[in-house]
């Protein structure tokens, strides 16, 4: 009864943003306290993917090939949010434990200059959006009918970039609740007017693919105003007041988001790559597949809160100068998220197929993708340590490291052995899965060997 009320109270303390003295208190809460609303951040996210995708589907296939060749678009904006919003994270995170809550402020500040800007210059391709269409192999229908969707969604690339990188600079000062509230508030506001936008219900007209993406726009501009008020009201790491533009933060920033730009780049080029392995056993194969990976996904939520606490803790232990601190979070972190893999290995291993039957009707698209889980659930229980200590690198401020690891375990490893295993050896999609296992392991205990030796440690951030 005892550890159950304990429980409640942490939960409670980690939903409010009760986290004070997580720089130099007990790990064993610190880390909870961060990690369950960055789990919960990422849900949500999860969450409006699924409605989005409900609601657009009641459009037809010109309006769900346009969301798909939109969102492989914005792969790269992505990609560009990604890599600053790490910056961001481990800049803020070492002012704080350096005891210099001003200039955790400033970097704050500069990092969204900094997002904004870049969002600026990427929005600029929404005046090309039937040409991109067309150039990304959409039909003509496609590209008459769904350029205003796409014009609308590469417009707000500064939303975008803003959302990841404010977040970022949250999560840095501890304040992981607050990021994950302005992206409930983003979703939560997508998720209502979704059906009002694009199906007319309610007062307002019917939009269809463009309500979808005004309902995006509405909700993220949303999320950015909260996540502003949050930055300018905190009791610390302020922005209030040091919105001055500081180039030597904006440039050191912008060379850290270089590293973390390519670590998720080369990520996605991998499971490019691995598809188009897929494509060639036919569309049964790459659906069994996508069924296996939105499974996966989905269980890796709680260990996104485990990775992006220990880049926290990591940046602010380091700036305490408390390098034996930031280690022990990599490790107690890593352990949380092992044994929550290793539960949903044992469901993998046990019942596959009706695993796969929950996000499929057709009986050879459950079989492939019973078989995909069945197969990952062998390295699975390595997926934890490669987040957390690439997380832990990033939280450092050595954002090259986790790059140079993805491209030598995915590019290097998994994608050649994913094509030799599927076709010369003629395991079939069997193989694909057998390299996804093999290369997420390699890249584990590569990881691993790597924080252990302790370079990290000593990167500047």
């Amino acid at each position: 009864m005892n550890r159950a009320r304990s429980t409640w109270r942490l939960l409670v303390a980690a939903l409010r943003g009760d986290v004070d003295g997580i720089a130099s208190g007990p790990l064993r809460r610190a880390i909870p306290l961060l990690a369950i609303p960055m789990a919960l951040e990422m849900a949500g996210e999860a969450l409006f993917a699924l409605v989005d995708v409900f609601f657009v589907g009641h459009l037809g296939a010109t309006a769900v090939a346009t969301v798909g060749l939109t969102e492989s678009m914005m792969a790269l904006v992505y990609a560009l949010a990604f890599g600053l919003a790490m910056p961001a994270t481990a800049m803020v995170s070492r002012r704080v434990g350096e005891g210099e809550p001003e200039e955790a402020g400033r970097t704050a500040a500069q990092a969204l200059w900094v997002a904004a800007a870049v969002g600026a210059v990427v929005a600029t391709s929404s005046a090309f959006a039937p040409q991109l269409l067309a150039l990304m192999g959409g039909t003509p229908e496609v590209a008459r009918e769904g350029w205003t969707f796409t014009a609308l969604m590469l417009g707000a690339s500064p939303l975008v970039i803003l959302l990841f990188v404010g977040g970022g600079a949250l999560r840095g000062a501890g304040d992981a609740a607050g990021a994950m509230r302005a992206l409930w508030i983003a979703n939560g506001i997508n998720i209502a007017l979704d059906p009002c936008l694009i199906l007319g219900l309610g007062p307002l007209p019917e939009l269809g693919l463009t309500g979808a993406a005004l309902a995006t726009v509405v909700g993220r501009s949303a999320g950015v105003v909260y996540q502003l008020w949050r930055l300018s009201r905190a009791r610390e790491v302020s922005i209030r007041g040091r919105l001055a533009f500081r180039p030597d933060i904006a440039r050191r920033l912008l060379r850290l988001s270089i590293g973390g730009t390519a670590q998720h780049l080369v990520e996605t080029g991998s499971w490019v790559a691995v598809v188009r392995v897929l494509a060639e056993f036919g569309s049964v194969a790459v659906a069994g597949y996508t069924v296996a990976m939105r499974l996966v996904i989905f269980t890796l939520l709680p260990v996104w809160g485990f990775s992006n606490a220990t880049a926290t803790l990591v940046g602010q232990s380091l700036g305490a100068g408390d390098p034996a601190r930031a280690e022990r979070a990599v490790w107690l972190s890593g352990s949380f998220a092992s044994v929550i893999l290793a539960i949903v290995s044992l469901a993998f291993l046990l019942a596959p197929q009706p695993l796969g039957a929950l996000f499929a009707d057709d009986v050879a698209v459950v079989e492939v993708a019973g078989r995909g889980l069945f197969i990952i659930a062998f390295g699975y229980f390595f997926y934890g340590w490669v987040m957390v200590c690439q997380q832990a690198f990033n939280g450092a401020g050595d954002t090259t490291t986790p790059a140079w690891i993805n491209v030598g375990c995915f590019w290097c490893l998994l994608i050649p052995l994913a094509w030799t295993l599927a076709n010369p050896a003629g395991f079939g999609p069997s193989g694909v899965f057998i390299a996804i296992a093999t290369g997420y392991s390699a890249s584990a205990m590569v990881s691993v060997l790597l924080v252990r030796r302790g370079r990290w440690k000593l990167a500047q951030a």
